[in-house]
């Protein structure tokens, strides 16, 4: 057997040089922007975060449905509540309760899962997060437009995960 020769491939000719130099700027360009982004890009979303567990969220949850609850869908309790401190939970396959909220008024939005991890997107709003279990996000959310939303279960919670519909209502 006869070794390779020591340069077996074809060197770079200018021209892809040129095009790897390119890539290779635009690539570090890129990575400079990152915490440049971070930093100073509106795309941050207005959340933070607190631990409880499935129980006693759960239980916030229920005294938040009593206290303000209006009617009933399907099963599913529609709540009213003033602006401040709202309640939404997740749990396979259900977004509980459904929300009517107020058009311009500002909500805190508690949000977790009882059981396992889900995604919570508002939509057509576009408004994406990870719902973990143990751990409430709290969303601050000021609807500015009146209509029906749907939320929807965008992380994969097992065989019902198709039906995990939720539901804002914003009224004037």
């Amino acid at each position: 057997m006869v070794a390779p020769p020591r340069v077996w491939w074809r060197p770079l000719d200018r021209l892809e040089r040129t095009w790897l130099l390119l890539a290779l700027g635009w690539c570090l360009v890129l990575f400079a922007m990152m915490p440049i982004w971070l930093a100073f890009g509106r795309h941050n979303v207005p959340a933070t975060t607190y631990r409880a567990s499935a129980a006693q969220f759960r239980q916030r949850v229920e005294e938040f449905v009593q206290k303000y609850q209006v009617g009933v869908e399907k099963g599913i309790p529609i709540v009213e509540p003033p602006p401040g401190d709202i309640y939404l939970l997740a749990r396979q396959w259900q977004w509980y309760p459904i929300l009517k909220l107020k058009k311009g008024q500002t909500y805190r939005l508690h949000i977790s899962s009882i059981d396992v991890q889900h995604g919570f997107s508002i939509q057509p709003a576009n408004l994406t997060f990870q719902i973990l279990p143990e751990y409430v996000y709290v969303i601050t959310l000021t609807p500015l437009e009146s209509g029906e939303f749907s939320i929807i279960c965008n992380e994969f919670c097992y065989i019902g995960h198709h039906v995990m519909i939720g539901r804002i209502l914003v009224t004037d």
